[in-house]
């Protein structure tokens, strides 16, 4: 549920973006999902529409992934062809993009390869080429791997048995390959082509290597192993899932139904037992490491040849434990403890190995912001590297060459993603981009060149290559010069603003007008909300399709607001940290005041205020609309919890505890609880196939209005998941929730009384 970085390549390009399925990633970006599919769109320059914006009439032109060459002077990235192919290109600062492989020749046994995505070998004479995925819960993980010779333009398959792939990843070496197949972890020899299985148990029970629903979604753990510096030996986690509750997920669209298992743990519910293993490639005898008690192995890596970093949680995660552990023996020690008194976060890019591997920064909110602080290996405090007073999303690189940390920080606003270099030893900092707005960057290893995509509310991504050793030394990648004209000619950027709670604390907005706004005029509103912990909504980041649908309601005559309530992020650990144990609280009462005050603003009619969100959003829907009464005329909850004790339990209990250790807390957050507050429109949404709200949630929500004679709207999506995907779904919905935001509130704006 919270956000966290997308990790994409290696080093990554930190992309905040919306996971559909997923409760975790943020909600500012909706369904980008056919941007790398569409080219620039057949009806660009259309009228903004529902139907347009679905089908990806204003999808954005693929943003560039770079797999940077060891030394920095180039990247290697797919770019798309006009037939809808790609191409594997080399990009330099100082000889452009030159083609290393024409689509026409990416065939492997007379099949020509639609490559979905790369993985470049660390001399670069060798590529992964990922293709003919399929869908794994949220992201499509599972596919064919072939592996490309580039000084040949061979391509070969990666194996040769039957069965699907995951997580293809080259031994730092490049001579082998290590993956998942049927959840045992494998390892093929590039010179030999021999395939050996490294693990010989997994089953529908045990996985190796990849990780159990839970893992993936909260955790953000899919490619759960690490080959070992020296490329001998793999870390993976193993899972044991006996342990985890099975939760009957129905497909009702064949002839007969038929119930389809998944293993999703609860709050209180007992997880699958977790344990790390170190497998020599060649003997193929596994050493299990020593991780002690902890309910959670959150993040594992190698801290030289012969160490393995773990990050171990208890079930309350209130406290992160960095082990040391010897790969021959399993043995070790805590280096460094952190602990808070309501939640600690995971970042699994760290600790960042520095100095040769004797230093290493790590992230801590103990000065009530999120910064990154130097240690030595044992575990001794060097010294804090970011400046206090704002948080810092994250590390971005490490530049030991010159000295300098580059990381992303909520800065100057916490609206903004700019990147900043940090001197490693302590001293100033110095902002490195300069457009207002989000910016997401991938740095060369020789810290001399970055990729930067930049974006604003408006306005969608585009790239440059930068220099960071000359002023304004850029190339331009990618403009989006197209879309970016017709956006500006068809919308209007959001305007922020903040919202004043009866307490005194100021809230962050938004507020996207009308065309031929008259503030003499008082108009209907709908606010747009998430609201879950860390999350933010307004941000100056380009919004997808969401914000193209409000855009559109704000063509028709309306204003939409969004404000990010208390518990959101970028605004310190303690404005995060009120939430604890009384999720959905102090976030709807946030939600209903400024509904409040938005109606006694002269431009607002304060009779027609409606809310929506969805996953979180729709949560907090139903909490501040059962809980506003008549503050609100209308509103849509989309795929929302209405009791946290049907959610999963690493989410929830981060936040609430167990129901036994806060059964206040869990009856209080419960919308369930507040149903005979109804007094608006309400339309409820759901798809029959959400494995991760399950719409048992929506049934028992219209179960408790039911009993209290509530009327309410009521629209199910069958066999669709949590991102209501695919046919028509997300037309059918959009078109839906439009029709209801104009029965419901109406359009035209009122003459203000003189």
């Amino acid at each position: 549920m919270p956000w966290r970085p997308i990790r994409l390549a290696s080093p990554p390009i930190k992309f905040l973006v919306f996971d559909p399925d997923s409760m975790r990633t943020p909600p500012f970006v909706f369904a980008a999902l056919l941007a790398a599919a569409l080219p620039a769109a057949a009806q660009r320059g259309s009228e903004l529409t529902v139907d347009a914006i679905t089908h990806g009439a204003f999808a954005g032109a693929r943003m560039p992934e770079p797999q940077w060459l060891a030394d920095g002077s180039a990247y290697f990235d797919l770019r798309p062809t006009a037939d809808g192919a790609s191409e594997i290109v080399r990009v330099s600062a100082v000889t452009g993009a030159t083609v290393v492989a024409p689509a026409q020749s990416l065939v492997s046994n007379g099949t020509k390869l639609k490559v979905e995505s790369i993985s470049i070998s660390h001399d670069a004479s060798k590529i992964l080429l990922f293709h003919n995925s399929v869908r794994v819960w949220r992201q499509n993980t599972r596919g064919v791997y072939d592996v490309l010779d580039v000084a040949t333009g061979r391509v070969t398959p990666l194996s040769s048995a039957a069965g699907l792939q995951m997580f293809a990843t080259f031994s730092p070496d490049g001579k082998r390959v290590g993956f998942v197949r049927a959840n045992n972890l494998f390892v093929t020899d590039l010179a030999t082509h021999e395939e050996h299985a490294l693990t010989n148990d997994g089953s529908d029970v045990i996985i190796n290597g990849t990780s159990d629903w839970v893992y993936e979604e909260e955790l953000a753990i899919r490619d759960a192993f690490r080959w070992s510096p020296d490329s001998k030996r793999i870390a993976f986690w193993r899972f044991d899932q006996s342990p985890e509750p099975i939760f009957p997920m129905v497909d009702e669209l064949s002839l007969v139904a038929k119930m389809i298992p998944e293993r999703y743990p609860r709050p209180g519910d007992r997880n699958a037992k977790v344990t790390v293993g170190v497998v020599n490639a060649d003997t193929r005898q596994t050493t299990w490491m020593h991780t002690g008690d902890g309910e959670y192995i959150a993040s594992l890596a190698w801290a030289g040849p012969d160490s393995v970093a773990v990050q171990r949680m208890p079930r309350t995660q209130n406290q992160i434990d960095l082990l040391m552990l010897s790969a021959a023996s399993g043995d070790g020690r805590t280096v460094l403890t952190e602990r808070s008194s309501a939640w600690v976060d995971v970042d699994d890019d760290t600790p960042r190995w520095v100095a040769n591997g004797t230093m290493f920064l790590w992230p801590s909110e103990r000065s009530g912001w999120r910064q990154y602080y130097l240690y030595r290996r044992d575990g001794t405090l060097v010294g804090r590297v970011t400046r206090d007073g704002v948080d810092v999303a994250s590390l971005a690189s490490v530049d030991e060459k010159r000295g300098y940390v580059y990381a992303i920080a909520a800065a100057p606003t916490p609206m903004q993603r700019q990147l900043f270099r940090y001197p490693l030893k302590g001293g100033s900092e110095m902002r490195v981009t300069a457009e207002p707005g989000s910016h997401r960057v991938s740095i060369s290893p020789d810290g001399a060149v970055m990729v930067d995509i930049h974006s604003s509310a408006q306005l969608p991504g585009a790239a440059s290559l930068v220099s960071l050793g000359t002023a304004d030394a850029r190339h331009v990648l990618e403009a989006n010069a197209e879309l970016r004209k017709t956006l500006a000619g068809l919308t209007r950027a959001p305007e922020f603003f903040q919202v004043p709670m009866p307490d005194g604390t100021r809230l962050n907005a938004f507020r996207i007008l009308p065309p031929a706004f008259d503030s003499t005029r008082r108009y209907p509103v709908l606010m747009y909300v998430y609201g879950g912990p860390g999350s933010q909504t307004v941000l100056d980041d380009y919004g997808g399709d969401r914000y193209l649908w409000h855009e559109l309601l704000a063509r028709k005559g309306y204003v939409v607001v969004s404000v990010d309530n208390r518990g959101t992020g970028a605004r310190g650990s303690a404005f995060r940290h009120i939430v604890y144990e009384h999720l959905g609280m102090h976030e709807s009462d946030d939600q209903i005041a400024a509904a409040k005050w938005l109606g006694a603003q002269r431009w607002v009619d304060p009779a027609r205020i409606g809310i929506w969100g969805w996953s979180y959003g729709g949560y907090m829907t139903a909490m501040s609309t059962f809980r506003g009464g008549a503050v609100f005329r209308a509103a849509i909850s989309v795929a929302p919890v209405t009791d946290w004790r049907l959610y999963d339990d690493i989410y929830t209990e981060r936040y609430m505890r167990t129901p036994a250790e806060n059964p206040d807390g869990y009856a209080q957050g419960a919308p369930q609880a507040y149903v005979k507050g109804l007094a608006s429109s309400y339309l409820l949404v759901h798809g029959t196939g959400d494995d991760n709200v399950h719409p048992q949630n929506s049934i028992q929500l219209v179960d408790k209005l039911e009993d209290a004679n509530k009327q309410f709207e009521l629209m199910v999506y069958p066999g669709r998941t949590h991102a209501i995907s695919g046919g028509n779904s997300r037309t059918h919905l959009f078109t839906l929730l439009t029709n209801f935001v104009e029965q419901t509130l109406g359009a035209s704006a009122q003459r203000v009384n003189p």
